[in-house]
């Protein structure tokens, strides 16, 4: 592993303790995701995030969730291939539109919450997020939980597929994360923090049953909505930069 990747999700929050969050933890990333205005934002947090990434040189990417303010995005639904296609379509054109107005454009696709589960598991959402992504722009990069059914997908669709770990949020034993309504899901001490990444950084990550599952981690995430985001960020800096790996955002096609 000689560079990774480090990305959160912003332009989710309107309270002032949050954006001013984002003001801290910008500079310690290299790729932001922005929230399309389903699940959450609107587009004067877009702009606001975008010129936010623009001013410390961050990559930009999209971030559509499932259109569900009330939970945020993170409640398990039925749907169809035809339904995830137009979701996405909608957002990445509502983003790139603002975007547009900025003289900016974006690199990325990384989905949230309960979508981003969903596409991680099931073929067929994972087959139409790639249709949906490659027919809008087929040089984008696709951020994908690592070892998924989605990098399967965008990797027969032709994308550059960026495999995905997270230093703050604990694993089941076939790769995928504990859902956030369960005990545990997210890592809240720094002494987890440090432990998951440096076995990340190893190529594996330990489940919660115990189990070592491995891993190719090309991106990092770290939560902004995690009240020690900011420390932890900086810890995960000070991981990766000991261990001789370089960070830098990932190179688009």
């Amino acid at each position: 592993m000689a560079t990774i990747d480090l990305n959160s999700d912003m332009g989710e929050y309107e309270d002032p303790e949050r954006l001013a969050r984002e003001v801290h933890l910008m500079p310690l990333i290299t790729s932001v995701n922005i929230a399309c205005g389903a699940h959450a934002g609107n587009p004067e947090l877009m702009r606001r995030t975008a010129r936010l990434a623009s001013q410390h040189n961050v990559a930009i990417g999209a971030h559509p969730g499932f259109p569900d303010t009330e939970d945020f995005g993170r409640r398990d639904r039925q749907i169809t291939a035809e339904e995830v296609e137009s979701l996405l379509s909608t957002q990445l054109k509502t983003l790139a539109g603002v975007l547009a107005s900025e003289q900016l454009t974006f690199t990325h696709v990384k989905l949230h919450g309960a979508l981003y589960n969903l596409a991680a598991r099931d073929h067929s959402v994972a087959e139409a997020v790639a249709r949906a992504i490659t027919s809008f722009d087929s040089h984008l990069l696709l951020f994908a939980l690592a070892g998924s059914e989605l990098v399967k997908s965008g990797n027969r669709a032709g994308l550059t597929v960026i495999q995905e770990a997270f230093a703050d949020r604990a694993y089941r034993s076939d790769g995928t994360l504990v859902p956030r309504t369960q005990p545990g899901a997210l890592l809240g001490t720094p002494q987890q923090v440090r432990q998951q990444l440096r076995t990340i950084l190893k190529g594996s990550v330990t489940s919660v049953d115990g189990s070592s599952v491995p891993i190719r981690a090309e991106t990092l995430c770290v939560h902004l909505d995690s009240p020690h985001a900011i420390a932890f960020l900086r810890l995960v800096r000070q991981e990766i930069e000991s261990a001789g790996i370089h960070i830098a955002k990932p190179l688009s096609t």
